[in-house]
């Protein structure tokens, strides 16, 4: 592993973290309406279903999975089915009648929801197919590979750390947590939009 490699690695993992995406919409929604504690869960179990494709693609498991239609098509068809549970869900929220938030994302529903909606986008399989075939050769160590693949998974929960951190700033959430349920219908309508977008591309061949 070079640092001019490395730093290609990181250049793109960052970019890629940092597109907005049904990712960014889940991490937003459970800071704002569960708090800092379920952001921060939600972008550490985000981060581990993305390191479970970094790995699995660098010891090569991740090209099985793409090269078989029916598991691929299976775990695409999971994750456009998840963002539009998720995302009706967000649409149905109601304001409680004393004004306070709706009820609360638990920890565990936040680790659950970061951990799949990672989990069910075989497209990060793709992503990293795509950068890892661009940067292994067959002289790279196993430990230069692991590298890689950590080098993946700490920018990806970094990124989300990041989002959970500044958008459950107190000075301000209080605010934000005013308008809860609109944030929740909003987020859900973005969470069923991506949702038909992904069944397009699966109809569409993409």
């Amino acid at each position: 592993m070079t640092l001019a490699t490395w730093l290609t690695v990181v250049t793109i993992c960052i970019l890629g973290a940092m597109s907005p995406g049904p990712s960014l919409a889940l991490v937003l929604k459970q800071t704002l309406t569960g708090g800092r504690r379920n952001g921060v869960v939600t972008a550490l179990c985000h981060g581990v279903g993305v390191g479970i494709y970094a790995f699995l693609s660098i010891l090569g498991l991740a090209a099985i999975i793409t090269a078989s239609p029916t598991a691929f098509s299976i775990l695409q068809w999971g994750g456009a089915l998840y963002l539009a549970w998720l995302g009706v869900r967000g649409l149905m929220a109601r304001q409680q009648t004393n004004d306070d938030l709706p009820e609360p994302p638990t920890t565990r529903s936040a680790a659950r929801d970061g951990f799949l909606i990672a989990f069910f986008n075989p497209k990060i399989a793709v992503f990293f197919l795509a950068l890892f075939s661009q940067v292994v050769g067959t002289d790279t160590s196993l430990l230069g590979k692991f590298g890689y693949a950590a080098t993946a998974l700490v920018i990806d929960t970094s990124w989300y750390l990041i989002v959970a951190w500044l958008f459950s700033n107190p000075k301000w959430l209080a605010l934000l947590r005013q308008k809860a349920v609109w944030f929740e219908r909003i987020f859900g309508a973005i969470l069923v939009g991506l949702a038909g977008r992904m069944v397009s591309g699966i109809l569409n061949g993409k």
